[in-house]
């Protein structure tokens, strides 16, 4: 059994916030796979099914961000877990928006939620970094994250969480690159290499060129100057 979590903080006010990508992340599987409902349990809401072959539970912890390990930590004690068992969806500042990358292990580089993990649960868990942009301004962070995501991010956020799913077996059965593609045929499908030239009409001949009119000078007047008086009477 494996435990999928995804980080964020509980209620509506909360629901569309930046910070709680992980919930929609989770949200998103067990919509598109079948889960079972969402119920209350180990702290939070949990939903079961069946991804690449193996059990899974779907876990969003209902004790904000900053105690997320709590909730884990007691699902993990429950069904006699190993932190490698468990895969944690969280907001990533340092990435772009809808950039994904998979990383075992490390440290929480100041995210309350991936900190209260590793107090309760260790350091050696798998994560799956959702990238949100950064503000720009270490003292606009907290602003920025709890913050809804705006219209514009509607578009790439919906590819994310599309790929994410899509790729859910794969990564269940480990098999990373295999999430990764599915993730990055969403978020930046791939071109065809074929180019297809727009259709042209046959050449026709041109109609050859009219030559030129050779130009025409009035003859000269052979008359004589007594002649040309006499017609000037007639």
């Amino acid at each position: 059994m494996q435990i999928l979590v995804g980080l964020g903080n509980p209620g509506g006010k909360y629901a569309k916030n930046r910070h709680n990508i992980g919930f929609m992340a989770v949200d998103r599987i067990a919509e598109d796979h079948g889960f079972g409902p969402w119920r209350s349990r180990f702290q939070g809401e949990v939903s079961e099914g069946r991804l690449g072959g193996d059990k899974v539970l779907l876990l969003k912890p209902g004790t904000y961000m900053n105690l997320s390990g709590q909730s884990v930590g007691e699902a993990m004690r429950f069904f006699k877990l190993e932190p490698g068992d468990v895969t944690v969806f969280h907001d990533e500042l340092d990435l772009a928006p809808g950039k994904c990358r998979v990383k075992m292990g490390g440290g929480h580089a100041g995210h309350n939620g991936l900190r209260s993990m590793h107090q309760h649960i260790g350091e050696a868990y798998r994560r799956i970094r959702l990238g949100i942009g950064h503000p720009g301004r270490k003292e606009a962070v907290a602003g920025y994250v709890l913050h809804d995501f705006g219209k514009a991010d509607e578009d790439w956020l919906d590819d994310l969480l599309r790929g994410i799913s899509d790729g859910a077996d794969a990564l269940m059965r480990g098999d990373t690159n295999g999430f990764q593609n599915a993730v990055a045929l969403r978020v930046a499908p791939a071109r065809s290499s074929k180019t297809t030239k727009p259709e042209t009409k046959a050449d026709v001949p041109k109609p050859a060129a009219k030559a030129p009119e050779a130009e025409t000078k009035p003859e000269d007047d052979q008359r004589s100057p007594l002649q040309k008086l006499a017609d000037r009477f007639r």
